[in-house]
């Protein structure tokens, strides 16, 4: 898994893409998530556009972003998540933890 990040006005966006499976990347994905923090932006958006399959650590590691990001005072939402994703948080019922938008404008617009 690699990652981006663009700001779309008081929105921080983290661009996911590949296979979310924990390990090493959630590592260095934290520390990115906890640098933007420390910078003051606590709205993110997670887009998951570019991400087909997710773990069970992938979870977890989501699950220990919205976490810290809660703690921190901000708030965390998901964009564009495959229907494989869709059905994973439902399962998981981890739906109900994470607002989950179909589009990057739909998430950007829940903070406003």
């Amino acid at each position: 898994m690699t990652f981006g990040e663009k700001q779309l006005g008081s929105v921080t966006v983290i661009e996911l893409n590949g296979d979310v499976l924990g390990g090493p990347d959630a590592n260095e994905l934290h520390g990115k998530l906890r640098d933007l923090l420390n910078q003051g932006k606590k709205n993110i958006v997670i887009d998951l556009i570019k991400v087909e399959y997710m773990n069970s650590s992938g979870l977890g590691m989501m699950t220990s972003m919205l976490s810290t990001v809660k703690s921190a005072g901000g708030t965390l939402a998901l964009a564009n998540p495959a229907e494989r994703i869709k059905s994973l948080l439902a399962i998981t019922k981890l739906n109900q933890l994470f607002k989950t938008f179909d589009d990057i404008d739909q998430a950007v617009a829940s903070f406003n």
